[in-house]
């Protein structure tokens, strides 16, 4: 009976935990607590509503975000649930206390932002892809875009998970954020006429470079451009991203951009669900990145 206790302890905690970008954020966030609950002699586990109450009207008197006190209390929260004690963060005046930081300070998150097509075509076509360097990078860039994907995907994408025909290219993905059960999940991607724009046939010179079959499909360099098989972080895809398009954008402007690119020229919730593999029309429409009001709007179709 011990060991089956010990096995359903194991799962419970794998239900709670998430994805492994969200654990580490949790943990941190965790830590940050416990720290301001020793700093002021107080319990963090189980925490009464009080403290908690402190601890967010501190992070909301320090400047820090919406989005980020939620997800400190959301951290809070699962570590009481994985102790089987009651969450400070399902009391009412706490609720209460939440919606009134929310509505001072504002609910609207930072968003990385999308760029244009024009600015993205060349700017892939400036890469010099006769290096080695230059090629993974246009590689990052083109498959990043065209396939929609998070950082944390294109960071894990190993060669195996990558299937060639004529017709294009399968990308299949063991996990995501939203696919947490290892579901089989695919992304297509499509050849373009233009070999510089064609993340295909670009994407084929970097693997016959890596000169292996199995393994990451990004890795990073030693010094004269001598490729080891270490796996490119979701930092290094960052710093790849903002070298090129700009220290405003990020890697998941990638598929921000996929987003607003596809919608502007006439792709429907589906299709872009499709590639992106979001679950709801409601987060197409929060990636939706249409901050020049001449986009995408009616006034232009009233037949004046």
């Amino acid at each position: 009976m011990a060991q089956l206790a010990e096995h359903t302890s194991r799962y419970v905690e794998a239900g709670l935990s998430g994805a492994a970008n969200t654990v580490k954020a949790y943990a941190g966030d965790w830590k940050r607590f416990g720290l301001w609950c020793a700093e002021h002699g107080l319990e963090p586990l189980p925490a009464s509503v009080e403290t908690l109450a402190g601890f967010v009207t501190h992070l909301a008197e320090t400047d820090k975000k919406v989005a980020t006190i939620q997800r400190h209390c959301a951290a809070v929260a699962k570590a009481h649930v994985l102790r089987g004690l009651d969450s400070p963060t399902d009391d009412k005046k706490f609720k209460v206390l939440m919606e009134g930081i929310a509505r001072v300070k504002g609910v609207r998150q930072k968003q990385a932002p999308a760029f244009t097509l024009a600015n993205f075509k060349r700017t892939v076509k400036s890469i010099d892809g006769k290096t080695l360097a230059g090629l993974r990078d246009r590689v990052i860039l083109l498959l990043g875009f065209t396939g929609a994907f998070r950082r944390s995907e294109l960071a894990a994408l190993n060669i195996e998970d990558l299937s060639f025909s004529e017709e294009g290219l399968i990308v299949n993905l063991a996990k995501s954020k939203t696919n947490q059960y290892s579901a089989a999940e695919e992304k297509a991607i499509f050849y373009s006429p233009d070999f510089k724009l064609c993340p295909i046939r670009t994407l084929e010179a970097w693997i016959k470079r890596l000169d292996r079959t199995t393994g990451p499909v990004f890795v990073s360099f030693r010094k004269g451009e001598r490729l080891t098989e270490r796996r490119l972080t979701d930092k290094h895809l960052n710093l790849i991203v903002q070298r090129y398009l700009g220290p405003k954008y990020s890697a998941h402007s990638l598929r921000a951009s996929f987003v607003t690119v596809a919608k502007l020229a006439g792709a429907d919730d589906s299709e872009v669900m499709n590639q992106t593999k979001h679950k709801t029309s409601e987060m197409i429409r929060r990636y939706t990145r249409l901050d020049n009001v001449r986009q995408h709007n009616a006034a232009q179709k009233l037949g004046l």
